[in-house]
């Protein structure tokens, strides 16, 4: 497939070199122009090839569980981690994906304290994964009456969501199942029944939960789909000797270690830490249009 479509691009290339050699042979100004808008089109599609070339892990191509926690500062804090969301889920829609929010914690005055969330489609792991890691915001808080700049963060982590061919192996003795009172939206059924679900995976220390559903059954479902996909993603790094290197990546994870920076104040400017790549449009950055930034960090 990935070969037919890199003959199929170059086939295109072909026939638009000889259809420029015979438009500039004959002035035909018009027929360049439209050659020019082909090629910007082609460009963007072997761009779209490149980056699958960097997606080659089987997990790669799998769908995604997003989670995304405030740091310290109270609501500051966690009215940014309820911008990011906004974020990806705008991201997410511009890419064709769906998403389900399956656990939200919010925030005690504004935003929230966490969140999970579901991303389907194509290579949505793969291209999640770049996000991994420490945001800071930098802007005049609209919570300080004094109007100070404020600097707050929040930490984003995705894994592969494990679908029903893989095999992960639990013992429901290893399992503490708690119910609780769903927190977040969903009218007046969901707040009056234990409907929401944590499971402790006693082993690992793992600690999951759902309170999407008004069904108890379906948020344990969700719940241990969650489970299965953090065992996943540790069953994978071990498989590949690389505990050390995901323990390291989890200890990175600490304020001040961030890998982007959004600045409101006193400038506007989105820069990628790992990458240098700069933007300068920052509404459309946090309006969903992140694909510059995954595409430097995938083919760094």
């Amino acid at each position: 497939m990935i070969v037919d479509n890199w003959r199929k691009l170059k086939d295109n290339i072909d026939d638009i070199e000889i259809l420029f050699d015979l438009a500039r042979e004959e002035s035909d100004d018009q027929t360049v122009e439209e050659i020019e808008k082909d090629l910007d089109g082609l460009k963007s599609s072997v761009r779209d090839e490149e980056l699958k070339l960097m997606l080659g892990s089987p997990q790669d191509a799998m769908n995604s569980i997003m989670t995304i926690h405030a740091g310290a500062g109270g609501t500051e804090a966690q009215d940014w981690a309820e911008m990011l969301l906004r974020m990806y889920l705008r991201w997410a829609e511009r890419k064709g994906f769906s998403t389900t929010i399956i656990d939200y914690q919010p925030g005690d005055e504004a935003g929230l304290k966490s969140v999970s969330m579901t991303i389907e489609g194509g290579y949505a792991y793969g291209y999640a994964k770049a996000e991994i890691g420490i945001h800071r915001l930098v802007r005049i808080s609209p919570f300080d009456s004094g109007a100070r700049r404020h600097t707050s963060f929040a930490s984003v982590f995705v894994y592969p969501e494990v679908n029903d061919e893989i095999v992960v192996e639990i013992d429901e003795k290893d399992l503490r199942i708690d119910t609780y009172r769903s927190t977040g939206a969903g009218g007046q059924h969901v707040n009056k029944t234990d409907s929401a679900v944590r499971i402790t995976h006693l082993p690992t220390g793992i600690v999951v939960q759902c309170q999407n559903e008004r069904s108890q059954h379906k948020n344990k479902a969700m719940a241990m789909k969650f489970l299965k996909s953090r065992l996943y993603e540790m069953q994978l790094q071990e498989q590949k000797k690389k505990i050390d290197e995901l323990n390291k990546s989890k200890k990175d994870i600490a304020w001040g270690s961030q890998i982007r920076s959004y600045i409101l104040h006193p400038y506007k400017l989105v820069k990628d830490h790992r990458t240098n790549l700069e933007v300068g449009n920052v509404n459309r950055v946090l309006d969903g249009d992140i694909d510059d930034f995954i595409e430097a960090y995938l083919l760094n």
